[in-house]
């Protein structure tokens, strides 16, 4: 996990339901934090300061919150955007403890080169996260999958593949592929072409054959009358 410490300072939130609107309006994004059982806390926080904590932390980097006596360590567990313009809308904290594991969603990257690439095929991602469950202090910022054995068409690499760091373990089901190789259109598009020709050709062979051996049979026929 990384070490950088990441904080967000939240207010107690008074309105709730359609009176949310006056407050995104006005520059804050509602909240709620989940804790252990415990009654929620509804909050909210200016929308800067929690857009720009989001980037940085996404779902999977701990969170210091202070709402204010209270201190909370969390991970952000949703977040609700508006479809049309992605503006965020909502968003859902949990509560953590140190000595509890958590379960939470890490990004995956594709590392090294796939020499497929470079003959002009395609690699197609199938998976761009996982999840995950660990301990706080395990936790990490994202998970990475070597690339360099996706050569021919019809390599993959599954969630199997995954190097998992100690601490870690992977709940994304491990025969899930992450990445294929692929044809281009473009390729198929060919290949597509060379077949009907090779079947037109085939088939005029075909029509050649049988008028051949029935010119043949004909001409026998009239040596025979003759």
């Amino acid at each position: 996990m990384s070490k950088e410490d990441i904080a967000l300072v939240l207010e107690q939130r008074k309105v709730q339901g359609k009176q949310v609107r006056q407050l995104r309006r006005d520059g804050f994004i509602p909240a709620v934090i989940h804790d252990h059982g415990k009654p929620s806390q509804v909050v909210m926080a200016p929308q800067h300061d929690i857009m720009k904590v989001y980037k940085q932390a996404g779902k999977h980097h701990p969170l210091t919150l202070t709402l204010g006596k209270e201190t909370y360590m969390a991970l952000i567990k949703d977040v609700d955007f508006e479809p049309r313009k992605h503006q965020m809308r909502h968003v859902v904290f949990n509560a953590i403890e140190q000595n509890e594991k958590v379960q939470t969603e890490v990004p995956l990257h594709l590392t090294g080169e796939a020499p497929a690439e470079k003959v002009g095929l395609m690699v197609i991602t199938q998976l761009d996260s996982v999840d995950i469950e660990a301990f706080p202090r395990d936790l990490v910022d994202e998970l990475t999958v070597d690339a360099s054995g996706l050569s021919e068409i019809g390599d993959k690499i599954h969630v199997s593949d995954i190097v998992v760091p100690p601490g870690v373990e992977i709940l994304t089901e491990a025969e899930h592929p992450i990445a294929t190789v692929e044809e281009t259109k473009a390729q198929m598009s060919e290949e597509d072409e060379a077949a009907e020709a090779e079947e037109v050709g085939e088939g005029e062979e075909g029509f050649e054959a049988e008028t051949a051996d029935g010119e043949t049979k004909e001409e026998s026929s009239g040596d025979k009358e003759s």
